[in-house]
């Protein structure tokens, strides 16, 4: 079997068919566009993603602001509800020593006062049935009235 030798191009046109050449000549030219467009398709796309990139890392940093300020809101939050727990418990302890002293004064005299009890639905507010309404100067006064005739 012999095999088809073709002759080595160094790329001139020197003897070479003019038609071929021009094929060679419009096939590196199409070849070279293709690589551009390429090229440029590549750029953009890297242009796309750096700036997506940009708008991630902007929107997680804008995340990570939102977070910290809700933690520390919590923060506050936790520690504004743990003053109040204290103070109920506070004023639970009044009004028990208070009842108490009524307690005595019902025993010792003929006295006949009406003693309030403590609720446990105060110390479980998410078992009250209705919402229970609070006036700003509900805890003003302290024990002032509670002796009053």
């Amino acid at each position: 079997m012999a095999s088809i030798q073709r002759p080595a191009s160094s790329g001139s046109s020197e003897g070479g068919d003019p038609a071929v050449d021009e094929r060679k000549r419009k096939r590196m030219e199409s070849n070279r566009e293709s690589a551009r467009r390429s090229r440029m398709r590549k750029q953009k796309q890297l242009e796309n993603l750096t700036e997506e990139a940009s708008r991630l890392q902007n929107e997680n940093a804008r995340l990570a602001q939102s977070i910290k300020a809700k933690e520390e809101a919590y923060v506050e939050m936790e520690a504004a509800n743990d003053i109040l727990k204290a103070q109920t418990m506070e004023l639970a302890d009044r009004l028990r020593f208070l009842n108490s002293i009524l307690e005595i004064a019902e025993d010792v005299g003929d006295l006949s006062v009406e003693i309030p009890q403590i609720p446990d639905l105060f110390f479980n507010p998410w078992q009250i049935p209705h919402p229970m309404m609070a006036s700003p100067d509900m805890f003003l006064h302290g024990t002032e009235g509670l002796f009053a005739s």
